[in-house]
């Protein structure tokens, strides 16, 4: 094949990625996995039309970039995030009905923007360490429990929520337990990550299976649609019923006072995308938390860590639109969240394009897959590890389409954002939230059947309950973490079997 034909089949393939990077950032759900799995399974029949592999690899990277610059999109402006976005719903709706929806989507642009294309020396960073130079990846295996142990207790005692001890607790203690105790928001966060944790356990040992025969049913669907989807959108349904005007600031913000907080965000993200079982959505509360010990360190106030945790805030018809009018009437109005969310929203976009580059690195430079892509990649066709000082051919092709995607991303999120606030304005926002709400419910059944529908209503269940006790809802992310310590541990103590 001349490199014309090769450069032209690559080109279309990472346009046609785009396209359905797009349509999985924005349909609640439906993830870059679930199109690299079918890609793998129709792979031979696309080998047989003349189609290279090499092309369908590049479809399934520029689809799962895109992915991560689009998914904000729903999870702000719709109010259905993935498990990759949860932390991002509070900041988001925030500045939505607030009226500033468009300078959010601007600021999550960016974020994915930095974390991109700072994640590129930190994969020779990753190269140098798990590479043959200095091979700590198999310490790091063994170590692997432990790591994933101190990553929950440090996402633990960031908890900063203060709540009341138990009246009878009170009395028993003879006083020393009363209000306002970080040590009982603590218990509660403790509590909690573990109650998902054993529902994750639990989930895991069901059986899934789709009634109408769609692949990869996984009931790690129903549980996050659950815990972070429609259990906030019930919560936005039941709290905001109008959104005033939206200000039209599209404005990309300045790159320089986000490049720290982003490297450290691209940092956790490459950590992150090397840890089985971690998202970028402790990676967020990981880099908040460290930026809250230098903030203190320097002698200035943290932000606090309760940035995603709470009620939305309960505005009525009347009180949103007096802010609108009084804003557009060019009045300023002192919003604490504000600065706050729009760095939150940053970093998480950071964070979550972060992991997509750094999965693909490790994928190339210690042959192991961290997400349905990359091991959609990895089963396709025989990967050529970086193991010369030079990295492979396949892989420097993939990055560039990787970052070409990502630049392309920008302005079409602008487009695409702009197309959900028209939505806005023609559909009320709890008849959309609804629509969303059945959606999900629909695509749940018809990939789990109705084992998905139970795992479902248990997992908004539960997923109501942090906002009301006060705690972080990234402690739901123990639906994960915790089956994998419990794996984890067994295999490297339970020498006799008992688990």
């Amino acid at each position: 094949m001349s490199w014309e034909v090769e450069l032209a089949w690559l080109l279309g393939s990472m346009f046609a990625g785009m396209i359905m990077g797009t349509l999985t950032g924005l349909i609640p759900g439906f993830h870059v996995n679930n199109v690299a799995l079918i890609l793998l399974a129709l792979s031979p029949a696309l080998l047989d039309l003349g189609i290279p592999l090499s092309s369908v690899a590049a479809l399934i990277v520029s689809c799962g970039t895109v992915h991560t610059f689009l998914n904000y999109i729903p999870s702000a402006l719709i109010g259905a995030p993935d498990g990759d976005t949860a932390l991002s719903l509070l900041p988001g709706h925030r500045m939505l009905i607030a009226g500033h929806a468009a300078k959010g989507v601007a600021y999550s642009a960016r974020g994915s923007q930095l974390g991109l294309l700072l994640s590129l020396p930190l994969i020779v960073v990753a190269r140098i360490v798990f590479g043959p130079e200095m091979g700590l990846y198999q310490e790091m295996r063994d170590a692997l429990p432990w790591i994933l142990l101190v990553i929950s207790i440090l996402l633990l005692v960031t908890e900063t929520t203060r709540l009341t001890w138990p009246q009878w607790m009170r009395t028993l203690s003879g006083g020393r337990l009363g209000e306002d105790s970080r040590f009982a928001g603590f218990l509660a966060a403790t509590g909690f990550f573990f109650l998902a944790g054993m529902y994750g356990w639990a989930v895991f040992a069901l059986p899934a299976r789709s009634p109408v025969g769609m692949p990869n049913a996984s009931l790690l669907l129903p549980s996050l649609a659950g815990l972070f989807g429609i259990a906030n959108l019930i919560d936005i349904y039941s709290t905001t019923s109008e959104l005033p005007p939206q200000k039209d600031d599209w404005e990309l913000p300045p790159a320089g006072p986000l490049v720290v907080p982003c490297f450290w965000s691209a940092v956790a993200g490459g950590c992150m995308g090397v840890l089985p079982g971690m998202t970028a959505a402790q990676a967020t509360v990981l880099v908040m938390g460290g930026r809250n010990v230098v903030a203190k360190v320097q002698g200035k106030e943290g932000y606090g860590m309760d940035f995603e945790s709470g009620m939305i805030p309960v505005l009525t018809h009347e009180e949103i639109l007096e802010r609108a009018r009084r804003e557009a009437a060019g009045e300023e109005i002192e919003d604490p969240h504000s600065e706050q969310d729009l760095e939150i929203i940053a970093i998480l976009s950071a964070v979550n394009t972060a992991v997509t580059v750094m999965v693909l690195g490790f994928l190339y430079i210690i042959g192991r897959s961290r997400s349905g892509a990359t091991l959609a990649l990895k089963m396709m066709y025989p990967i050529d590890k970086w193991s010369a000082n030079e990295p492979s051919a396949d892989f420097v092709r993939l990055l560039a389409v990787c970052i070409a995607s990502g630049l392309v991303a920008v302005p079409l999120m602008f487009k695409v954002g702009k197309g959900i606030l028209k939505l806005h304005e023609l559909i009320p926002l709890q008849t959309m939230v609804l629509s969303v709400i059945i959606f999900v419910t629909v695509l749940v059944y018809l990939s789990t059947g109705w084992i998905g529908i139970g795992v479902l209503i248990v997992g908004v269940v539960m997923g109501l309950m942090p906002p009301r006790m006060g705690i972080r809802r990234s402690h739901g992310m123990g639906i994960i973490l915790v089956p994998i310590m419990i794996y984890t541990f067994a295999q490297k103590f339970d020498a006799f079997g008992f688990i």
